[in-house]
């Protein structure tokens, strides 16, 4: 069984004759995973928890080969509307319920669901069953959703703090809106 333990970004260059690795979303997104290749070929990966394999990266094996990740097709629901601002209600609504939603140009993707499909319905925006693959946002600090235990978090922590820090309110004392 081919085992991979090393994760390199997709800026890393080189790798030319890297293999390419058909992965959907929900694979992607596992730090552990165990599958068989089309060759017949075992491949495991434990890489670090949290990670999210984005198409470009690449994962090396044991062996040195390389493999490169891309996204497969997969259902999803491709939302569009008619105004920018009912695809921003569509948003909004769909990121009030903590979903993985790919934002893209004019339109939202998001698994199959039938409940939220329905809300999608009721908002008045079209809602389409396609294959596709999946590549839904990682959060604001570009890590996703994560936990004070996980490895990354004093990461996130120091960005958070520094966009904070450049958009500190002023807390000086409020003055009687009546003076001048």
């Amino acid at each position: 069984m081919l085992m991979i333990r090393r994760h390199l970004d997709a800026s890393t260059t080189g790798h030319a004759d890297a293999v390419p690795l058909e992965l959907v979303f929900d694979t992607r997104k596992r730090s552990r995973h165990r599958l068989t290749l089309p060759d017949g070929r075992e491949l495991a990966w434990a890489l670090m928890p949290g990670l999210t394999l984005r198409p470009g990266d690449r994962l090396q094996a044991d062996d040195a080969s390389v493999f490169v990740v891309l996204a497969a097709p997969e259902p999803v629901l491709h939302v569009t509307a008619d105004t920018p601002i009912a695809l921003t209600r569509a948003a909004y609504h769909l990121g009030n319920r903590h979903i993985s939603v790919e934002v893209g140009d004019s339109y939202l993707a998001i698994t199959p669901d039938p409940v939220l499909r329905d809300m999608l319905d009721q908002l008045g925006v079209r809602v389409d069953a396609i294959d596709a693959p999946f590549q839904p946002e990682t959060g604001a600090y570009g890590g996703g959703h994560k936990h004070g235990h996980d490895a990354t978090f004093a990461e996130d922590y120091a960005l958070a703090q520094a966009v904070f820090h450049r958009h500190e309110l002023d807390l000086s004392p409020l003055r009687d809106p009546h003076e001048r």
